[in-house]
């Protein structure tokens, strides 16, 4: 049993991993960098180590440094959350040499499915329906130019040594390939230090859909049913929700029996996730398998009642999963928004500072993964998550209303973020009917800042603005102190000593 885990990692998903180890009795170790010597995951450890500079080749990202340090305090295990370390499997080879556990799959399936042209042939093999495309790395513009006629325009040019858009790019006729080729490769040697891209066939409007599966280390497999990640920005999820709204009982049995072939053919263990697009005939196809806890997990935590993490740390004791296939029924339905500090109004630039208030909405169905509070520290070093909001409900109406209230009443100063934008798609009619997918920003976005520009309203940070000069003046001329100025219900409530 593990007595100490160290939590490679910052932010919100170190915060949830602490939680896990506390709840486990685990020490709970965490690392940071010297651009987070006073962030919240740091103050809420049981034990905390100063790893290097900002950067996060530096600190989050040095392999040496971690694993060093991993000795140096007898930490059992290493926990790496996503991101950062989370799907290399130089590190998890490094972690195994030195005899330290990784709560993740082993070396040799992130090797597989990392590679998205390995990850495309395995698949392919195992009867995995794949998007139609090449599966192996494309060399040349005149190779490009023989597959794309081959697959037919438009297609998706794609970075083979990761994801999250970039190395992507979409190209609709042969015009425009040569240079979206070298782009492409440019960006994917920026991102992944290497060139290699791949191509697949463009699905036009197709549905984002995934798959949250579990494996042990003694044969036994287990999926927690679908997500729907059609709502997205430049390949970049930014709602999520459990289970989808498009997929029938009959679909459902089609697309968890793909994610547990998919994952039997890696020899996975551990938490992961199977991403597959749904064409509008309602075709499946593998889409890319991300080896690691996804940031929605907590959505299907809500339905299904299971802990992920809790079941990462235990799988890696070499325990059998907690439950079975028959045990675990869909309890309702869960919508999680990712509250980015960025501006959407400015093309979504990231928004820097320091937070001023964090007042968090609370009541029934409403969870909040945050690594941030009052006083934090916005980088320009790191992701600019800053928490996670989830709501739960009976069924997906309910789940809305509860997010769109939370939304209104979730209090961030400091920074620009991303709330109002989360609260618009909310209450768009097209999200309410299920009428969307991956195209629905690109497409509603122009609206969105048409509306934001001609009624141009009265921000929470102006408010506050407003009101702190207000109490400020009261202040010097009654001698009453005034805190916690918060938005409850369109309401502004200010508490006074």
């Amino acid at each position: 049993m593990f007595k100490k885990i160290l939590i490679a990692n910052r932010g919100e998903i170190a915060l949830r991993i602490i939680k896990a180890c506390n709840e486990l009795n685990i020490t709970a170790a965490v690392i940071y960098s010297d651009a987070d010597e006073t962030a919240l995951h740091v103050r809420l450890s049981d034990e905390a180590y100063n790893i290097g500079g900002p950067k996060a080749d530096e600190s989050y990202l040095n392999q040496e440094k971690i694993i060093s340090l991993a000795k140096e305090i007898n930490a059992d295990a290493i926990h790496p959350g996503y991101g950062f370390l989370s799907e290399n499997a130089q590190f998890i080879e490094k972690v195994e040499e030195a005899g330290i556990k990784f709560i993740g799959p082993s070396s040799e399936s992130v090797k597989l499915m990392g590679d998205k042209t390995s990850a495309r042939r395995l698949m392919a093999k195992n009867k995995v329906p794949i998007v139609p495309g090449t599966t192996k790395p494309i060399t040349s513009i005149d190779d490009a130019k023989k597959s794309a006629l081959e697959i037919g325009y438009p297609i998706l040019l794609k970075a083979a040594g990761g994801g999250g858009g970039k190395g992507m790019r979409v190209v609709q006729s042969e015009a425009e390939l040569e240079e979206s080729f070298n782009l492409a490769k440019s960006e994917s040697q920026k991102a992944f230090g290497r060139d290699d891209i791949y191509m697949e066939k463009f699905l036009v409007n197709p549905k984002h859909i995934e798959v949250q599966i579990i494996a042990d280390h003694h044969g036994n497999y287990r999926h927690l049913f679908e997500r729907e990640c059609s709502l997205q920005r430049r390949h970049q999820k930014i709602i999520e929700e459990a289970p989808s709204p498009s997929i029938n009982e009959e679909d459902r049995e089609k697309i968890t029996t793909i994610a547990i072939n998919a994952a039997k053919a890696c020899n996975y263990y551990n938490a992961g996730t199977i991403e597959l697009l749904m064409d509008e005939d309602k075709s499946f196809y593998f889409l890319e398998m991300n080896t690691r806890v996804q940031v929605e997990h907590p959505v299907t935590e809500f339905i299904s009642n299971i802990d992920i993490v809790k079941e990462q740390i235990k799988i890696a004791q070499d325990e059998k999963i907690s439950f079975k296939q028959g045990d675990i029924k869909i309890l309702g339905h869960a919508i999680e928004c990712r509250i980015y500090a960025e501006d959407s109004l400015n093309n979504f630039a990231p928004s820097v500072g320091r937070i001023t208030n964090h007042n968090v909405p609370h009541g029934i169905g409403i969870r909040i993964d945050t690594g941030i509070n009052s006083n934090s520290e916005v980088s320009i070093y790191y992701d600019p998550i800053l928490s996670k909001l989830i709501t739960f409900g009976r069924n997906r109406g309910e789940a809305i209303t509860r997010m769109t209230n939370a939304l209104k009443n979730y209090l961030v100063t400091g920074v620009t973020t991303n709330i109002p934008f989360c609260k618009w798609i909310m209450e768009h009619d097209d999200f309410k009917n299920n009428k969307f997918n991956i195209n629905f920003i690109g497409n509603e976005i122009d609206k969105y800042l048409q509306e934001k520009t001609e009624v141009k309203d009265i921000t929470d940070d102006m408010l506050t603005s407003v009101i702190a000069s207000a109490m400020l003046y009261n202040e010097k001329r009654n001698g009453r102190t005034y805190k916690n100025v918060v938005p409850e219900h369109n309401k502004w409530i200010v508490d006074h000593e």
